[in-house]
């Protein structure tokens, strides 16, 4: 099996301010659709990624922040073990980020 990396992306939109139980709501959605990439061994690992960064460009230029010119962020990352890239990119079918306007890249995990 080939892993396949899924990036999931969306607006950077620093007034958004879930409630509780938007958070608790969106945090089962995940758990929902996770555990089933899970249930059928599918799964590898995921994490969320931090709002703190640094970007470093050419020429040691350091910008704060990973928003500092970008409309768009990568809030987190899946892998997934799939024989295929057709049936990895089924697999982002459901992704929970669809639903409020994100996108998911599915990209092939090359060994180094």
């Amino acid at each position: 099996m080939t892993e396949f990396m899924m990036i999931f992306r969306n607006a950077y939109e620093p007034a958004f301010k879930p409630t509780p139980e938007q958070m608790q709501a969106s945090i089962k959605q995940w758990q929902d659709w996770i555990g089933g990439i899970a249930a059928q061994g599918k799964f590898v690992s995921t994490n969320r990624l931090s709002s703190v960064g640094k970007i470093l460009k050419p020429n040691n230029i350091v910008v704060d922040g990973p928003y500092a010119e970008v409309k768009e962020i990568v809030g987190g990352y899946l892998v997934v073990k799939a024989s295929n890239f057709d049936e990895a990119f089924k697999l982002a079918e459901g992704c929970p980020i669809l639903s409020i306007g994100g996108h998911v890249e599915v990209r092939v995990v090359i060994p180094m």
